[in-house]
């Protein structure tokens, strides 16, 4: 199963992800809740949390919003 950890989708931007966690507080609280709702997602993908089709996806569609905006963030600044 892929891991969805930010570090493994933007390798090329380590550097710039450790940084915007400690200067930028949105881009640390977009950081932490996308790891949140990843985590869930992973659970729920391995049988540990059981929940809904619907449930699931709505959780996937939120990780991918969460990463299109923090990936803006990174290009961007």
């Amino acid at each position: 199963m892929d891991k969805h950890y930010l570090l493994n989708e933007f390798p090329e931007q380590k550097e710039k992800i450790q940084e915007l966690k400690v200067s930028d507080a949105h881009f640390k609280k977009l950081y932490e809740e996308y790891n949140a709702v990843n985590h869930e997602v992973e659970r729920i993908e391995n049988g540990l949390e059981p929940t809904s089709d619907v449930f699931l996806n709505d959780l996937k569609l939120k990780r991918v919003t969460l990463k299109d905006e923090l990936y803006g963030m990174l290009e961007k600044g």
